[in-house]
């Protein structure tokens, strides 16, 4: 099954290379080509078919159902893997929103939680909650983006560290908190609960904060399935979610992702699986089918990418 796994289109000039992106940069604006790489441990694990087609149109569906909250970065989609995007200065926060106390993460809410702490962005919260509760209401809750490890600051901290001025701070809150109230409506319509998710922002030429990178994609995002969250939360139980961990724990029980130079190849059964899931998580969010691009992938994008005068 073809999978797009890099690209290098030289007549758009230099490459960045994320984990899942590659963009260049041509007369001032970013082409954005979301690969179908798939990433844990801080490196490649697998290629998983149409996952990257997913994520952008995922993220340009919630990004046109948005825009008249606060501007993006979408210029236009000229391909299902490829978004041509404004190019702004990114600010150094991630806007962490969560409706619910979950997670088991270092920075989790639920982690940080069963450990004493009861501030959140802010906010105090109350003893004696439980994990997969609803919070009182949604709370901002940013990191900073730092090349070595991302840091859960308080607002005061992320300030005086110079990150974000308080105007500046005050703009992002609200913005990510209308946002998310959006995501949370939309979703709730298709039978989902949107429990958290982050958002990115940048500054662009006139100083208009704007929404970039991606919004409420399978990647960015956590989804609950709204029917059975009720009865699973009183009877003790996970609630019920696209399951995407499964990858990842079969390289952790074959292998040291973490140390091994060479990694064994995903078995071709769990990549289909993934894939599948992928594609039933865009069809639940969007509430419409999935529809293939066109294969092969990689000569499509050119032939879009050329046929463009920008």
């Amino acid at each position: 099954m073809d999978v797009l796994q890099e690209t290098n289109l030289g007549f758009l000039g230099s490459k960045r290379t994320g984990k899942v992106r590659d963009i260049y940069e041509r007369n001032g604006k970013l082409v954005l080509i979301t690969t179908d790489r798939h990433s844990s441990f801080d490196r490649i694990i697998a290629h998983i078919p149409w996952k990257g087609q997913v994520l952008n149109q995922v993220s340009a569906w919630w990004f046109e159902r948005t825009r008249d909250i606060v501007p993006n970065h979408v210029l236009a989609i000229p391909d299902p893997n490829v978004t041509i995007a404004r190019k702004c200065t990114t600010l150094p926060i991630e806007a962490v929103v969560r409706g619910y106390l979950t997670g088991v993460t270092d920075t989790a809410a639920w982690t940080r939680y069963a450990a004493g702490e009861r501030i959140f962005g802010g906010a105090v919260l109350a003893d004696g909650m439980r994990k997969n509760q609803k919070l009182p209401h949604p709370l901002f809750d940013p990191t900073t983006k730092e090349a070595a490890h991302d840091r859960t600051l308080t607002p005061e901290q992320m300030i005086a560290e110079g990150f974000v001025s308080r105007e500046m701070f005050d703009r992002i809150k609200v913005a990510a908190l209308a946002l998310f109230a959006r995501g949370q409506d939309v979703a709730a319509r298709n039978g989902l609960i949107l429990v958290d998710t982050k958002y990115e922002f940048g500054i662009d030429a006139d100083g208009t904060l704007v929404l970039i990178d991606e919004i409420h994609t399978p990647d960015s995002s956590r989804y609950w399935q709204l029917d059975s969250y009720a009865e699973r939360f009183a009877e003790g139980q996970e609630p019920q979610y696209f399951d995407k961990e499964f990858l990842r724990l079969w390289f952790r029980d074959h292998c040291d992702p973490y140390r091994d130079a060479t990694l064994p190849p995903a078995p071709p059964d769990l990549v289909q699986e993934l894939s599948r899931r992928y594609i039933a998580m865009y069809e639940q969010i969007t509430g419409m089918k999935f529809r293939y691009g066109e294969s092969p992938i990689l000569p499509r994008i050119e032939r879009n990418l050329k046929s463009l005068a920008f």
